[in-house]
């Protein structure tokens, strides 16, 4: 008969107030993701309104019921525009992460996978573009396109592919050592068929994980860039534009255009990546106290 050793009472609730903290944290998330999901899906074809109907007559009236957000400062409604600027935005950002992803993931697999001097001269590679600020090379890649959608996603995605291709190089370094990967090599199995069949598959949890943290980021990027002038155009109602124009109403006191596409920004970050949190924990158990944002 063996006797399990005694367990702190302290530690034995403290473990239980994380795992519900956790769950209350989960739970949020998907009803935050749920509702945002529903908003940009059903509320464009639902709402037979013109999110850029101008009327001068109510510009710039604080939050009210027939405008819950309140209008601009040509008198369209900022909820609708909020929603149709998430639409943009959310768009671009997982257009924008898929890519990145698929990047990532083929250059860190081909690093890891065949090793030595390719290893070395990809990741310097990396390094090299990593030295460059984000926002600074993004703005040089938009720069050569005209205004648009997908000059943005192409702009985003080719930033921000260099921390995936360093998980999946990583992950794949990690699994080389493993014995099925030495049985596969002694039984004739080529490196490329040990890729494909064994490395590749083992990676994608990590490199889907990354893609869906991946998304807020790049929105981040996109309505920063829209900010600047330099992404979407300026009729397109992105979130980056709509705090754009913004500007001028916040200086004279109105609030509202600011705070609620800002807000819209801030919800789906929040929301993502308390999901993403959520799946890292599960994918990975040992390293429940980290939080990759």
């Amino acid at each position: 008969m063996t006797c399990e050793p005694a367990v702190d009472p302290a530690w034995r609730s403290y473990g239980t107030s994380r795992r519900s903290t956790r769950t209350v944290r989960v739970r949020v998330s998907v009803a935050l993701v749920g509702v945002i999901v529903v908003a940009v899906l059903l509320v464009p074809p639902l709402v037979r309104l013109d999110q850029q109907a101008v009327d001068l007559g109510a510009k710039l009236l604080p939050p009210s019921w027939s405008h819950p957000f309140g209008t601009d400062d040509l008198g369209r409604d900022l909820l609708l525009r909020c929603v149709y600027g998430l639409r943009v935005s959310l768009l671009v950002g997982v257009a924008a992460a898929l890519t990145a992803t698929v990047i990532g993931t083929a250059v860190g697999a081909t690093a890891g996978a065949l090793g030595g001097w390719v290893d070395r001269g990809v990741m310097r590679v990396v390094d090299t573009v990593a030295s460059v600020p984000h926002l600074l090379l993004g703005m040089f890649i938009v720069a050569m396109f005209r205004p648009g959608l997908w000059p943005v996603v192409v702009s985003v995605a080719l930033t921000h592919w260099l921390s995936t291709a360093r998980i999946v190089r990583a992950e794949v370094l990690s699994l080389r050592s493993r014995p099925y990967i030495d049985a596969a090599v002694s039984g004739g199995a080529s490196r490329w068929r040990v890729a494909v069949r064994h490395l590749l598959p083992a990676v994608l949890p990590q490199a889907a994980l990354a893609a869906v943290l991946m998304v807020p980021h790049a929105m981040w990027h996109e309505s920063a860039l829209s900010f600047l002038g330099l992404g979407l155009p300026t009729h397109m109602a992105s979130l980056g534009n709509l705090i754009q124009e913004a500007r001028g109403s916040l200086l004279a006191g109105q609030w509202w255009p600011t705070l609620f596409p800002g807000l819209f920004i801030i919800v789906p970050t929040l929301a993502i990546a308390g999901l993403a949190g959520a799946w890292r924990e599960r994918i990975n158990p040992r390293r429940r106290s980290e939080l990759m944002l």
